[in-house]
């Protein structure tokens, strides 16, 4: 194993919750010298300056400002949050033994979660001196699991089950006298008193690379912390161009993104105007030079339901980054914005696979068409192969995590000219 897929196979592990995984992000950037900026703040930005700043947590913006008058922004937008359990308040259910209260969080494959070691991750608010804070936490060891009913109570359990998540799915975390008793060990966690939360269950399996050749990677959450690690690691590699390169990695798309840091915030469209208005550009002439990849993961062809694809659109694992295409704006590549990521890569010598749904099944869409409703500029939806999708555990190619990476140092490297309507010119 390489020390590229090593280091992407480590900040998968460490990414529990979406506030771990903005924080993995964060220190990242940290380490390779941006500084952090604050929206409450007057920003000071310097040709040469590398910046980044966080919202909510869950959400972070990076940007470089060049040394020279830039010709336009070239953006990424991916996402950090993952489908998964969230805790109630009042979670405790105590009987014969003590349960968690849980909800579903986006469109998970729920069966997936029984019978596996989970934890506890994510952000609390604690009482400080001055008021209060949110802190991270994460219970690192076995703490709960989901049990399965035995074929012997549920006969037809392999013929198909409707899970009912409010019966089935509810995790058991001790014996009947465990009350009060997850509280606790979440304030020791915090190093406070807990007033508020945002809770959710991870699996504890860690990430692998399998395969006859070591061809295959597994995690949970590659669906989308695979694309927002690798678009940062193409963005920090990237050599300097005559644009501004950002890097965006939103949280709550799995909903919707109908959030105050999702991508149909006003997130995005205000990081733009602050950075022209720190640095005196115009915001309209910028945005007119301007392109975004929409980078999430990709449907790869099913080794036992090769039905479920297109004909003649079917990626496979470690063919390479997958360009996908949607006629009704599910997804936003055009012929345009296609071609222009392709000559991309291109330069160097990633291959490129096409994705359409097949034509009876609607499949899901992402951020490139919600962000394009702020900010209107050229967008490619990307993404890489994988399978089970939106299981706890997904798997996708290694191969391809290297592809992106070196597929997004080239985007960064260059700009995108539109000196007349149709005409493009990749500098």
């Amino acid at each position: 194993m390489n020390e590229r897929i090593h280091n992407l196979m480590n900040y998968l592990d460490s990414a529990h919750s979406v506030f771990h995984a903005v924080e993995g992000l964060k220190n990242i950037l940290e380490e390779n010298g941006y500084i952090r900026l604050q929206e409450s703040g007057k920003w000071d930005l310097q040709p040469g300056g590398k910046y980044f700043m966080t919202r909510g947590g869950a959400s972070i913006m990076a940007f470089r400002i060049p040394e020279c008058t830039p010709k336009g922004f070239m953006m990424s937008a991916s996402h950090a949050d993952r489908p998964c359990f969230k805790v109630k308040e009042n979670g405790e259910l105590v009987g014969k033994y003590t349960k968690l209260a849980v909800e579903r969080y986006g469109g998970m494959l729920m069966g997936t979660w029984l019978d596996r070691p989970l934890s506890i991750a994510g952000r609390v608010l604690v009482e400080t001196d001055k008021g209060m804070e949110t802190r991270l936490v994460n219970i690192d060891r076995d703490l709960l699991l989901i049990p399965n009913v035995a074929i012997h109570m549920n006969r037809k359990a392999n013929e198909g089950y409707a899970w009912n998540p409010a019966v089935d799915l509810l995790p058991l975390m001790g014996g009947a006298d465990a009350k009060g008793k997850l509280n606790a060990l979440l304030e020791e966690a915090a190093g406070g008193k807990i007033i508020g939360h945002d809770l959710y269950l991870y699996i504890r399996q860690k990430a692998s690379v399998w395969g006859l050749e070591e061809e295959f990677l597994s995690s949970a959450a590659l669906d989308d912390l695979e694309c927002a690690y690798c678009c940062t690691r193409g963005f920090l590699d990237a050599s300097a161009s005559a644009s501004v390169p950002v890097l965006c990695v939103f949280d709550s798309e799995e909903v919707g993104s109908s959030s105050v840091q999702g991508a149909a915030s006003d997130l995005l469209e205000n990081l733009l105007a602050r950075i022209c208005k720190a640095c005196n550009w115009d915001l309209m002439e910028m945005l007119a030079g301007s392109f975004m990849v929409s980078a999430d993961n990709a449907h790869a062809v099913h080794p036992n339901h090769p039905e479920f694809a297109d004909a003649t659109n079917a990626p496979v694992i470690n063919g390479g980054v997958v360009l996908k295409f949607n006629a009704n704006q599910r997804y936003c590549t055009d012929g345009v914005s296609g071609a222009i990521f392709r000559k991309t890569c291109e330069k160097v010598n990633v291959p490129v696979q096409s994705y359409y749904n097949r034509a009876d099944l609607p499949g899901g869409s992402t951020l490139g068409n919600i962000s394009l409703c702020h900010v209107s500029v050229p967008t490619a939806d990307i993404g890489l192969p994988q399978l089970a999708m939106h299981s706890a555990f997904e798997s996708a190619g290694v191969k391809d995590a290297e592809y992106l990476m070196d597929a997004m140092a080239s985007y960064y490297s260059q700009s995108i000219t539109c000196p007349a309507d149709g005409c493009y010119e990749l500098i």
